[in-house]
């Protein structure tokens, strides 16, 4: 390794760790996520629903969803033409506002009854809290509940369950 320009072996050590699981919880082919404050303020002014994952550095299964499922060129296209993705560390002190009042990603993610990593929360346009789906979701499931709230089903009031099964023939 010591041939290695000073950039190459950086970029050596950065691989070995991320192969280790020690490498913060970091999405790289997934879709373009924003901070908090201004993905809410995007999503105000564009009218499209807004779609938050809440994370922790730690968690493996949140690693596991960016690997498996945001990283899939189907549901990030979908993600970019139909919602605005936020990022929401939930262990986080960075200040986070939300309808008019301030919290840290930490008490934002408690307001939300987050209790568990991976967690998927869905909002309006305008903020307002609309579902929580916790835990990992497989691939095709989750492009299949994104196109639920995405194309207006649950706007519509037409069930999970009816749309799913009819989705499937």
């Amino acid at each position: 390794m010591s041939r290695l320009s000073p950039r190459a072996r950086a970029l050596a050590c950065v691989a070995m760790l991320a192969l280790a699981g020690l490498v913060p919880h970091v999405a790289t082919a997934g879709p373009r996520w924003r901070p908090w404050t201004p993905g809410l303020r995007e999503a105000a002014d564009s009218g499209r629903p807004v779609m938050v994952d809440v994370y922790t550095d730690w968690c493996g299964w949140c690693r596991r969803m960016d690997r498996d499922v945001y990283e899939r060129d189907d549901v990030r296209r979908y993600l970019d033409s139909h919602f605005v993705t936020v990022r929401l560390n939930a262990e986080s002190p960075e200040a986070a506002a939300y309808l008019g009042h301030d919290y840290t990603g930490r008490s934002l993610a408690s307001h939300f009854g987050v209790s568990g990593y991976p967690t998927t929360i869905f909002l309006r346009p305008g903020g307002e809290h609309l579902v929580n789906v916790p835990g990992y979701v497989q691939p095709d499931r989750f492009l299949l509940l994104l196109r639920y709230i995405g194309d207006g089903h649950m706007d519509r009031g037409e069930s999970f369950e009816v749309f799913a099964r009819d989705a499937q023939h």
